[in-house]
């Protein structure tokens, strides 16, 4: 392959910054006070991953922590946290028969408590349905039905490898460019673990942690790092959620429009 660079969003990397670094970031998200940080930072000796079942006070801080997140929407902490829509919920019927008012008790229905998973709604509808699917080529019998998150991948392959740091390490190695980036509000991986595998790698500092801007307004935040002929960028994207550009849609185009032409974010 003639490899040129590589994008990363939000990346799952290694559990043991993508994870452990949920509790620092609560904490600076003032999710958690400052004393159940701290408490929990001693307890645990900052392994919230790997916890030994015996150590009755970090498990105790946990729980507590758990208390305090577990009604917030990992992917994005400002959103309300809804349950999850499936293809085949119980108040609709996801076929070619799915009736105009159908969809108009769903948007009279989502515009009471919107939810973003909502929005997921006609992906199904349009993916499911048999002329978008012809138009596609889908093999017809191939799939029983179109799912967004396909779960079953989870359960069909072996998940044995556990951290991918070190072909991040052996790319660096390489005449490559890339750009890592973060919406600021994911829980999930959030971006202060990410900086801190980023950090793991030993690069160079290109340029500092700085502001970025779309139309004269903050975007985000970046700083550049470099290896020889490696080139490492990391930006955040202001308000996005786990998938920064569903989130922040015209701030992650100018990001990745002014990467591919080669201008600092």
């Amino acid at each position: 392959m003639n490899l040129k660079g590589y994008v990363l969003g939000n990346p799952w990397t290694e559990p043991t910054y993508d994870v452990n670094s949920r509790i620092q970031y609560a904490h600076r998200m003032a999710l958690i006070s400052n004393e159940l940080y701290e408490s929990t930072k001693t307890n645990c000796k900052g392994e919230y991953v790997q916890v030994d079942p015996s150590n009755a006070p970090c498990v105790k801080n946990l729980q507590e922590v758990n208390e305090c997140i577990q009604k917030i929407n990992l992917a994005q902490i400002l959103e309300p946290k809804c349950s999850t829509l499936s293809p085949k919920p119980k108040r609709f019927k996801w076929d070619q028969n799915f009736a105009e008012e159908d969809l108009l008790d769903v948007l009279h229905y989502s515009t009471k408590s919107w939810c973003r998973s909502y929005n997921y709604i006609f992906c199904f509808i349009w993916a499911n349905d048999k002329t978008v699917q012809n138009a596609l080529n889908v093999r017809e019998g191939t799939i029983k039905g179109w799912e967004r998150c396909n779960q079953s991948l989870f359960s069909n392959y072996v998940y044995d490898v556990r951290t991918s740091i070190d072909y991040h390490r052996n790319l660096t190695k390489k005449n490559l460019r890339a750009l890592v980036y973060s919406g600021d509000h994911d829980m999930i991986i959030p971006y202060v673990g990410t900086r801190e595998w980023i950090k793991s790698l030993n690069l160079s500092v290109d340029y500092q942690w700085r502001p970025w801007f779309v139309n004269g307004q903050v975007a985000g935040y970046t700083n550049a790092y470099t290896l020889k002929a490696y080139s490492l960028t990391f930006v955040t994207v202001k308000g996005g959620g786990h998938s920064a550009p569903e989130y922040k849609p015209m701030e992650c185009l100018a990001m990745v429009d002014r990467w591919f032409a080669y201008y600092y974010v």
